[in-house]
Order: structure tokens, then sequence, then C-alpha cells
């Protein structure tokens, strides 16, 4: 993956003229000089902006896809939902997965005529997937760590006539490649890893499947739900250093997570990349990469709120994926987990530095 990442750098320096600028121009109009008739040109701000047009171009050589991107991770969940139902559509999502994609299947779609299922991660599959018309999954699950067997839930749904969306926020294209094992659409929250320093709101949808695209882009275009040109350029920017700072923070997360496992305060540990994860198995056949996520769980609500909230190398905040490590208790957002279960983001800070304060901060509970 690093030599794609590689290819990547290079895709717009390989393709300038003589005088053009190396780094990626940010346009602001939301208008085009149009004299006479407008076909084949940029028409309009909602319909094209040359920055996140180069940004589509990098992101579908990351994903090996054509993609579109979208103001935000929900916008892109959203626009791959709204593409695929209609009134009458059954959906199956997880019942443990990020907590918004329920809000809005339950809310909102559900009010819509489509008929919403859920079903744990870990057992996903039974029950099989007759009769649904998308199945949208997400591995390993956020906050909990747990993940499904990919091929195989695509192979079946396929089989059953209905489409696959997959959330792959997690891991990235770095990390996992759900299209390469039959999901027919991929979407993430590129305002996690993707960027990287937590300053922009991004996601994107991507797919081989020219007729999905085309509904995705026809919905963002009359929704309105098209990224800022500044964010487009910002993320932009991040993906430069992704496969810097994916590398760093998965290694760190490992190292991390062994220790974690040894040390007496904490009562359970959850990472995919430990041959005793329930997850391992799964995470070691579908994944490049086991993450930079992690979960512990402590003794009390009160531990884990002054485990959090001292460490002077953990920012106590809600998304993932920045430089600067993180970490939260999902349980106050209403997923179903222990009070003192700690969703930890691992950053790029150094690892021994790292970890110096995660213990003190620990033995000090």
């Amino acid at each position: 993956m690093t030599s794609k990442n590689g290819e990547m750098l290079h895709l717009r320096g390989n393709a300038l003229k003589q005088g053009e600028p190396v780094a990626l121009p940010l346009v602001q109009s939301s208008m085009y000089h149009l004299p006479g008739a407008p076909d084949g040109l940029p028409t309009y701000g909602r319909v094209d902006n040359p920055t996140w047009q180069h940004l589509e171009h990098v992101l579908a050589h990351l994903e090996n896809a054509p993609c579109l991107t979208f103001p935000s991770g929900m916008a892109a969940i959203s626009a791959a939902l709204f593409a695929t139902v209609k009134a009458g559509s059954r959906l199956l999502i997880p019942s443990d997965g990020y907590y918004v994609t329920r809000v809005l299947a339950d809310r909102f779609l559900f009010n819509l005529g489509i008929l919403v299922t859920e079903r744990p991660t870990t057992t996903f599959a039974d029950g099989g997937f007759d009769g649904f018309d998308v199945v949208f999954v997400e591995s390993p699950s956020n906050p909990g760590m747990d993940m499904m067997d990919l091929p195989a839930i695509a192979s079946a749904v396929r089989a059953a006539g209905g489409i696959t969306i997959a959330d792959n926020t997690t891991l990235t294209p770095l990390g996992q490649r759900p299209l390469d094992m039959g999901i027919d659409i991929v979407v993430a929250s590129d305002t996690k890893a993707m960027g990287g320093h937590s300053d922009l709101l991004m996601g994107h949808v991507a797919s081989r499947n020219a007729q999905i695209m085309e509904r995705v882009e026809e919905w963002r275009k009359v929704s309105g739900a098209i990224p800022g040109p500044h964010e487009a350029w910002l993320l932009h920017r991040g993906l430069e250093t992704l496969d810097v700072r994916f590398d760093r923070m998965c290694g760190s997360a490992q190292v991390l997570a062994e220790r974690f496992a040894e040390h007496p305060a904490v009562g359970q540990i959850r990472y995919p990349g430990l041959p005793d994860d329930p997850s391992y198995t799964l995470a070691k056949a579908q994944t490049t990469r086991f993450g930079f996520l992690l979960s512990i769980t402590l003794g009390s609500e009160e531990k884990a709120e002054t485990f959090i909230n001292t460490c002077p190398m953990l920012r106590p905040a809600t998304s993932f994926g920045g430089v600067h490590s993180s970490a939260e208790r999902r349980a106050r957002w209403g997923d179903d987990v222990d009070p003192a279960f700690i969703r930890l983001s691992v950053g790029c800070e150094p690892l021994e530095e790292l970890w110096k304060a995660i213990e003190g901060s620990l033995n000090a509970l």
C-alpha cells in the first residue's frame, strides 16, 4: 500500500505544465465564466469545483474505484443510503455500530417507509440476507471492535439480490479494502484519520458500480450536500501524510494494547491485533493493519473519567484519528457499553512518551 500512496503523492505533479503550482490551488468561486453554450464546462459551485474534483481523483486512486466527496461522514452515509433505498425497501444495519447511522435509520428512513432491521456484529450473518435490499456493515464495529466476515457477507447478500455498503472509517483504505472483498459501496468519515488533524469535516463514497455512483452524484447535486473547497483542500493536504501517520498510529496502538493487557488497573482490553482478541482471526485475514483504535475498561465510571481527564497526552474529546491521542467514555453518548468503557484513539506522539503519560495516570487511579 505504501507504493500506491507514493504514486498518490505525484498524481498531480506528473500532470503539471511548466510554471504551474505544485501545491493544489484552492478555488473558492461559486460562479464560472460562461459565455455561450455551457456544454461540457464547469457551471456552478454546487456541481463543479476543481479543488474537490482533484481530491476525488486522489481518493479514487486510494480506493481503486470512482469516488465522490461529501461535507461529513454522515453526509456520505446518507448519500449512499438515499441512492439505494426507496419506500418499501428492507435495510439491515448493525445494532452496535456507529450510533448516528442507527439514528438516521430509525428517525428518518423508517418514516419514509423503509423497513429497518438491526443485528449485532458478532451474529450479523445469522438468519441470512434473503429479502434485504440493502445491507449496511461496519467492521470493526465502533466502538466495540468486533468484526464481520466481509467477503462471506458480500457474497451472500449479492446472491440474495441485495446491495452492501461498508463503513470503513476506522481502518481507511490503507488498513482494509472492502471493495476488493466484494462489498458494493464504501463510505467513510474523512474527518478522522484521512484528514488527521482534527480541523475539518469531510466524507466520501466509493463504488465500482457506475449506476450507483450516478445516483450518489445526483443525490449530491439536488440535496446540496457538497464539500467546501477549503475543507477539500485541507483533506488533500492531510492525505499526503496519511501513510506515515497511519503507520505510526497502528504501530503504537499494537504496543500500547499489549501493555494495557498487562496493567492491573485495566479490566478489559479490546484490540484486533492481540492474538486472544475475539476479532483477531478475522482481522488477520481481512486487514493489512490492525488499526489505531482500542478500548479499555477500568474499574468504575469515576476512574475512567479521572484517567481520561488527567492524562496529559490524551485529549478528552469525541471523534478519533487525529495526530493527538484522544479518549472518551462512549456510554455518555448512549452506546451499549460499560460506563467505564473507554475508546482510545492512538495518535502520533513518540511511543515511550505517550506510554509514560498513560502509565502514570493509570498508576494514580
